[in-house]
């Protein structure tokens, strides 16, 4: 017991926290150009490996912390099924440009600074390895509401 708990305490802390994610994601709050009109949380991916692919389908969701209510989602409802996908065939964002999601300030937001938590869900592929998978990022941004 003891010679496993010494082992264990030796251990480089990135092998206790489990394999490193395959993208970093950041997100960021792009006020309406109108008065009244919907903003949008852009958020862009940076693969860790140059052979990864972010999937334009099924589509990378935005799910908004709910406990401070400063946005209101403006995404379209997600698809029923998810149709099967191929990384050969797949088609995949260009991560050059942000993926943006449709928000509006929520009704009666208090004006000032607001960091707001979300969530994003999304499925990438190795093209190189023939493999795809889900990711989960919780991401933070701040919300000015004038």
């Amino acid at each position: 017991m003891r010679r496993w708990l010494v082992t264990l305490l030796l251990l480089p802390a990135p092998l206790l926290a489990g394999p490193l994610p395959h993208f970093d994601v950041e997100a960021s709050y792009e006020a309406p150009k109108k008065p009244g009109g919907d903003g949008a949380v852009a958020v862009r991916f940076f693969p860790r490996d140059p052979d990864l692919r972010l999937n334009e389908t099924p589509a990378p969701r935005l799910t908004l912390d709910l406990l401070e209510p400063v946005l209101v989602d403006r995404q379209g409802p997600p698809p029923r099924e998810v149709p099967d996908y191929d990384p050969q065939t797949a088609k995949y964002f260009d991560l050059a440009e942000p993926v943006r999601f449709p928000v509006a300030l929520a009704e009666g937001a208090p004006k000032g600074r607001h960091d707001v938590q979300a969530r994003v869900v999304y499925f990438y592929c190795s093209v190189r390895e023939a493999w795809c998978r889900r990711g989960t990022t919780d991401v933070t941004f701040t919300v000015s509401v004038p």
